[in-house]
């Protein structure tokens, strides 16, 4: 069972936030606000028009960096670090300022602790790694009437944000496939997928450029009768996508993004994650069209042995903060910081407290966020958990509840400048596809707090 604003009156563990005095005034002050402004909910207004009423993007972004954490990290150990006993002492547990952090197991990101909010209010929807894994990258249930053809925020971000004649697609996914395509909307927003640090593949010809510039005049020639003739969309669609791929093909500046020295390698660590921020840095310096970039890193999942010294979570949170704290730092000192969103979570979070019977930590559903650039005010924590992180005891936000996926989609969208509201009337099923899914329970909203 879950009150108004979307907690669990059934959970007994910890003392629920709204059980607090003071803040059980703002509660009920929140009810009167409702009632006084209660025709703002009158059957006559539309609610996809109360939740349209006064938006306004933060439209601080050009471009999204998102870190797919695949697995589910375990946030008592990374973004709300809690110690006790079974904590090792090689994590080195930090103050800076209001924010405890692991300085030992992170030292480059902790470097960069001024660039980076902490959201730790964040409550998956289930513990289940695919279906959250695609909730998180689609912003709504998979399981709902609209999931199989919803596209990925990535996908969104491209429609909203590509420009003609771009030579490199809008939405780049890295070391990783994504959980959703393009969904309904047109197949150039599909995420266009990358092993980072291998270069750019089938942008030569084996036979040479001189012969290769031959063979595609020759194909022009062929198809420029269908493509003027009329026939349908099919061969000018295809002649689109040949230009397109041609305009990646011997081309200098594209090759500069995808390949990089050994030196490069080693700043960002030597690692598939590393060579991806790399990567990631490149398309923003380029501004060739890229908007969305999508890097995976995982496995998170230490059921097992979690504080092992050389498996498990040590080597991997290694491999991120060699990577995200290098990238926070280039992107600081090329001036395309405050233009570049950087979100970094996994689907959801893990047990606190001690660990299980195994020596690991199994799956939860509270969890924290990484954000960093476009603007946000960096050194800050927002939402409070308990004492071992196993419940929000502050959401810390203009919602006053539990920070969701959607939330998060709705953050980005208003970063990039796009209308999280937004209702497309193109969808195959006729529905309405809405950017962000609308619940007249939780009215999801970005997490303006981020930005100070």
């Amino acid at each position: 069972m879950r009150d108004r604003f979307g907690f669990d009156l059934s959970k007994n563990t910890g003392a629920p936030y709204w059980s607090k005095p003071q803040i059980g005034r703002r509660l009920f002050f929140r009810h009167v606000a409702s009632a006084v402004g209660g025709y703002f909910l009158l059957p006559t207004r539309p609610m996809e028009t109360i939740a349209k009423a006064d938006v306004i993007t933060k439209a601080t972004a050009k471009n999204v960096i998102f870190i797919m954490m695949t697995g589910a990290p375990s946030h008592v150990d990374t973004f709300d670090l809690k110690e006790g006993p079974w904590l090792p002492a090689t994590f080195n547990p930090t103050s800076y300022g209001d924010v405890r952090f692991p300085q030992g197991l992170m030292p480059q990101i902790a470097d960069q602790i001024g660039s980076v909010a902490l959201l730790r209010s964040v409550r998956a929807w289930a513990g289940v790694h695919g279906l959250m894994q695609s909730w998180v990258q689609i912003g709504r249930n998979p399981a709902s009437a609209l999931a199989k053809i919803s596209p990925h925020i990535g996908s969104v971000v491209s429609i909203e944000l590509s420009k003609p004649n771009q030579t490199l697609p809008a939405f780049l996914a890295l070391n990783g496939q994504p959980a959703a395509g393009s969904g309904y909307l047109p197949a150039e927003n599909s995420p266009f997928q990358l092993t980072a640090g291998a270069g750019l593949p089938n942008t030569t010809h084996r036979d040479g450029t001189v012969r290769f510039d031959a063979r595609y005049s020759l194909l022009q020639d062929i198809d420029s009768e269908s493509r003027s003739g009329d026939i349908g969309g099919g061969p000018v669609e295809m002649a689109a996508w040949n230009a397109r791929a041609r305009s990646l093909m011997y081309n200098s500046n594209v090759d500069k993004i995808f390949t990089f020295d050994q030196n490069e390698k080693n700043r960002y660590g030597n690692t598939g994650f590393g060579n991806a921020c790399i990567t990631a840095r490149n398309l923003i310096r380029a501004d060739m069209g890229t908007r969305f970039i999508q890097i995976s890193i995982g496995s998170w999942d230490h059921h097992t042995n979690i504080y092992a010294p050389n498996a498990q979570l040590t080597p991997l949170a290694k491999q991120f903060d060699g990577g995200l704290g290098t990238l926070i730092a280039d992107l600081r000192a090329d001036g395309s910081f405050d233009q570049t969103l950087i979100v970094a979570q996994g689907e959801f979070g893990r047990t606190t407290g001690a660990p299980n019977s195994n020596a690991g930590r199994d799956h939860g559903l509270q969890q924290s966020v990484l954000f960093a650039g476009a603007g946000i005010r960096g050194g800050q924590v927002i939402g409070k958990t308990d004492s071992f992180g196993l419940d929000t005891v502050e959401p810390g936000w203009s919602a006053d509840r539990y920070a969701r996926p959607e939330d998060i989609e709705a953050t980005i969208y208003s970063a990039l400048g796009i209308d999280w509201t937004t209702t497309r009337r193109d969808d195959p099923l006729k529905r309405g596809f809405q950017y962000v899914p609308f619940d007249a329970a939780y009215n999801f909203r970005p997490i303006d707090e981020l930005w100070g």
